[in-house]
This record gives structure tokens, sequence and C-alpha cells, in this order.
């Protein structure tokens, strides 16, 4: 896959002020992982937009709804081995789970955050029924 991201970068969502952000800000700075916080009224902007893919224009609206129930995290430009770097890392600080999860993909970086939290959150649900 072409690298359409110029250094990887991690969205958070609903995770502001909460014990998950301060054990996961210092993984995110020793990996050298921009981070972006996205505050409700981004959610409209395109996932390629917020990850910074320059060929993703900025959306005039603005969202006016509730942020999500639940925290969020969206992982644009990884290579396989920094990923699965961060998620050791991660797992090695225990720093919590973060159940809604993305990477960005040619498929999803034109959807905004609503879409993809509804999708992240169907997969959810159905992993967690076939778990039962």
């Amino acid at each position: 896959m072409e690298r359409i991201f110029l250094m990887e970068t991690v969205l958070l969502y609903q995770i502001k002020g909460t014990k998950t952000a301060a054990l996961l800000k210092p993984v995110l700075l020793k990996l050298g992982i921009r981070v972006r916080i996205v505050e409700p009224e981004q959610y409209l902007q395109s996932i390629g937009f917020l990850a910074g893919n320059k060929a993703f224009a900025e959306s005039p609206e603005a969202y006016d709804g509730a942020g999500f129930d639940e925290p969020m995290m969206v992982m644009a430009g990884f290579s396989e081995r920094k990923l699965d770097l961060f998620l050791t890392e991660m797992r090695r600080k225990k720093v919590p789970p973060i159940a809604l999860k993305a990477i960005v993909t040619t498929q999803n970086q034109a959807w905004n955050s609503l879409q993809l939290y509804r999708e992240l959150k169907e997969e959810h649900e159905k992993m967690k029924s076939y778990r039962k």
C-alpha cells in the first residue's frame, strides 16, 4: 500500500483526561507518533483529512451532537513493524484496551468519524456475540 500519510498518526476520540490518555501519551511520545485529539465538532471531517492526508479537504460543516459513548482510536501511516511495536508497547505499559480501533484504509479514509464509529461499534457487537 502506498504511503499517503507523512508520518504515523493516531486519532483519539473521547479519551481526554482519562487514565488511558495518561498511560498512552508516553508510549506515543517514545515512538514518535503524532497524536490528534478529535473533538465532537470535527466528527464530520473525513478520516483522511483528520489523519493528515493532503488529498482530503477540510469540510466546512461542524457536528453539533454529543461525543461518542466510548473511546475510539484510529491509526494511519503505520508500517506493520511499527504497528506491532506500538501495540506491544501499549500492552507493556498496561494501557487499558480500547475496544474500538481501526487502521485507516483506502476505503474508510473517505468516511467521517460518525460512519467509522458506527461500523466499528457494529463489528465489536458482532464479535462480542460470537464469543458468547
